[in-house]
């Protein structure tokens, strides 16, 4: 799946899918979920995923976090360890924050000093300076997505390929929050992408907050997911509008189908 290029790693994408299907199950009973989906995500690039419900986002993700396989086609990937940020921010409840954080770090043999000096690093990245001790349930919900926030950025600069570019996979991790921390999170992720430089691709079905986070939105239609629309938002000026009218359409043709 994956595709060594010979080129230097501040001009590699992170990512490539090339006519990428995925089918669960077989003969007639087969669900396919993407069928030739054809895309690319530059290095530091950030790209929203947008798209009805079932349409593929999310397997679209697992594809390239190594979590499934592709049926047909292939993922050129080459990126640093991809991270995934869900929905549900999926922390130890055992660990502290700072804990949670290191745990990538301890699994790829970080030594105990560097990757409690990195955990401090990107707690403060995250604004939890002084929090490190804090267990997850003494953390609002917003807080416990910083951390799954920092301890992805943990994954993605500390590997074996921390040459290559990075990249951060982020499945729609601000749905579960109220409307007020969503709005908070959605400008610290602007600010920390720039910070760090870190290729993001975004799910999301909220087409404002596509437009607001991503350089580039990639419309995919029902399922199976393929790509129908492109926007590169900052020469997109009704941005939200167009967007919301194409997935209309899209919504539209498939319930008719």
């Amino acid at each position: 799946m994956t595709a060594t290029v010979d080129a230097p790693p501040s001009q590699l994408s992170p990512v490539r899918f090339h006519q990428v299907g995925k089918a669960f199950g077989s003969g007639r009973k087969a669900v396919v979920a993407l069928d030739g989906v054809d895309l690319e995500v530059g290095a530091g690039e950030f790209v929203c995923l947008l798209g009805a419900s079932g349409c593929g986002k999310t397997t679209l993700l697992n594809l390239v976090a190594g979590l499934d396989r592709p049926t047909s086609g292939r993922i050129e990937l080459n990126s640093s360890r991809p991270a995934v940020v869900f929905q549900e921010a999926a922390l130890m409840p055992w660990l502290t924050a700072a804990g949670n954080v290191e745990l990538p770090l301890r699994m790829a043999g970080v030594p105990k000093a560097q990757r409690r000096a990195k955990a401090a690093e990107l707690l403060e990245l995250v604004r939890l300076a002084g929090l490190g001790d804090k267990r997850p349930h003494e953390l609002s919900g917003g807080m416990r997505q910083r951390v799954a926030l920092a301890r992805a950025l943990a994954s993605t600069t500390d590997s074996a390929d921390a040459g290559k570019p990075s990249l951060l996979l982020m499945d729609e991790p601000f749905s579960a929050l109220d409307a007020i921390t969503r709005d908070v999170l959605q400008g610290e992720l602007l600010r920390i992408w720039r910070a760090t430089g870190t290729a993001i691709l975004f799910v999301t079905h909220d087409v404002r907050e596509a437009v607001r986070l991503g350089q580039r939105v990639v419309l995919l239609s029902s399922r199976p997911g393929r790509v129908v629309r492109q926007w590169d938002v900052e020469d997109t000026p009704d941005a939200v509008d167009e967007i919301n009218i194409a997935l209309r359409k899209v919504i539209s043709s498939h319930a008719a189908a």
